[in-house]
């Protein structure tokens, strides 16, 4: 068995033009860069921030989004080159069957897969919380028992539908719709560092890095961040809390690895993607860590709410109809964030049935609509279901856990990329290319280890579920496998 075969560049650039597999062009680079913005603003600013603050972090949970920050800087470098180079949907499953070979591809596809879905499920819940605390603040009721917490969750149902017959309809309408709430989101995002300032306390801020304590044990081992289980006892706030909670709002930042999925549909691939991976990144980091200032030195960190923790803190300062307004802009930016994940999660899939890896038949392109619509639709039934049926706590440790291992890959992949291929044309390069990588795959792994050894679990369960299928169906359909495409030769000996 050749596990490692791989699939050469000019293989994957020459199916961008196959008729039946073909996207369509449509994208800019300020599309682009609404489209990592729509994606990341969201889940962070609006549920991760102040629980993770009166959790594990307290005010010092700006480092924590600091080094989850400088974790994404560095990978996205490594995107913005990989996918400059080779401008394929895909993303990251894309760039490695180029160097790594089949069966790296399959392990990264499978993580995305398992990131983007997941994701859009977990915010999906999310947003009908917003969904039913916004109605109620202005006095409109929701069905009981359909409700977020309950049995059947009608509202993160229906959204996910209406969302993926948006997707289905074709990328560029998705993107207008995008636009229209990313403005609004960012609006109430300015509206909140603003209006927050004049109500920080100082004294919210002493001590800024909380001093340590002793961790949660319910649960024992399980519950227990891996690297603290191996190497010492658990712990909350101080350094450990500080380590623990950037590998939570690592959370906040998947996003702007979906922009790379996108790259089949850019007119300027070599250009737009860097700026648009890189320029959403920056954005994002600058309103993230501001966010967190803002709420922390509002509310003492140990009486955040953690639920709706933005629109809570400035009830605590009686401005109710201020909290009404952030309601209404986390609704809008949930909405962004599940439909820009279902589109990313409609990219890999797409490339992995393309490949032949899934059934090939699904990849067909819907010559009205320039898109895969019956990825989409099975994609977006089964976000739906599981983001109405499936009780989701701390699931989003497992989307975490697949981002970063995709992360770390790509992040090797570069300087194999580089040795193997050097004459490829690189429009854009990653700076201090000997070690900048490396260091990137070396704080991706880090930040896996300060997850859960429960995660740790389930991400292997997840791992031998995509090996049955890779062994049982895929190994067997792959097209490069049946000699459809030269593998990719060694150049690196070329002058």
């Amino acid at each position: 068995m050749n596990l490692m075969r791989t699939k050469s560049i000019e293989h994957s650039m020459a199916d961008t033009e196959d008729p039946d597999f073909k996207l369509k062009k449509s994208l800019s680079a300020l599309d682009l860069t609404v489209f990592g913005i729509g994606v990341i603003i969201g889940a962070g600013i609006f549920t991760l921030t102040g629980r993770v603050a009166q959790a594990y972090a307290g005010p010092a949970v700006v480092f924590s989004f600091a080094i989850a920050a400088i974790c994404c800087a560095l990978a996205a470098l490594c995107y913005a080159e990989f996918a400059s180079t080779v401008p394929v949907s895909g993303s990251a499953y894309t760039f490695s069957y180029a160097t790594m070979g089949e069966l790296v591809a399959w392990i990264i596809g499978w993580d995305l897969i398992l990131e983007l879905m997941l994701g859009a499920s977990v915010v999906a819940q999310g947003w009908a919380s917003y969904f039913e605390t916004f109605l109620g603040q202005i006095g409109v009721g929701w069905p009981d028992h359909l409700g977020y917490g309950d049995t059947f969750n009608l509202a993160a149902f229906l959204l996910v539908l209406i969302l993926t017959a948006l997707v289905a309809f074709g990328i560029k309408e998705s993107l207008r719709v995008n636009l229209a709430l990313v403005a609004l989101k960012l609006f109430v995002v300015l509206f909140v560092i603003i209006a927050g300032i004049q109500f920080i306390d100082m004294d919210n801020y002493k001590p800024f890095v909380p001093e340590s304590a002793p961790g949660e044990t319910a649960g024992g081992w399980l519950h227990t961040p891996l690297i603290q289980s191996v190497f010492g006892a658990p712990g909350v706030y101080g350094s450990a809390g500080i380590l623990f909670a950037a590998s939570l709002v690592f959370f906040a930042y998947i996003g702007f690895d979906v922009v790379a999925t996108t790259a089949e549909e850019a007119r300027n691939p070599q250009k737009d993607l860097p700026r648009g991976i890189i320029g959403s990144l920056i954005v994002c980091t600058i309103l993230y860590m501001a966010v967190a200032l803002v709420i922390t030195g509002m509310v003492n960190y140990q009486d955040i709410n953690p639920d709706a923790a933005l629109a809570n803190a400035f009830v605590a300062q009686g401005k109710d109809g201020y909290a009404t307004l952030i309601s209404a802009g986390a609704v809008a930016g949930l909405t962004t964030v599940v439909m820009t994940l279902l589109i990313g999660a409609v990219r890999v899939f797409f490339a992995m049935s393309r490949d032949g890896l899934m059934p090939l038949a699904l990849a067909k392109v819907n010559p009205t609509t320039g898109t895969p619509v019956r990825i989409t639709v099975v994609i977006g039934v089964v976000v739906a279901l599981v983001a109405s049926l499936t009780p989701i706590g701390k699931l989003e440790e497992m989307v975490n856990i697949g981002t970063l291992s995709a992360f770390a890959l790509v992040s090797i992949a570069v300087p194999i990329l580089r040795k193997r291929r050097p004459d490829l044309e690189r429009s854009f390069r990653v700076p201090f290319s000997q070690w900048l990588p490396w260091l990137s795959a070396a704080i991706c792994v880090f930040l896996m280890l300060n997850l859960t050894a429960e995660t740790w679990l389930r991400f292997l369960v997840w791992m031998a579920l995509g090996f049955a299928i890779y062994f049982g169906y895929g190994y067997q359909h792959s097209r490069v496998g049946q000699g459809h495409g030269v593998p990719a030769m060694d150049y690196s000996a070329r002058d």
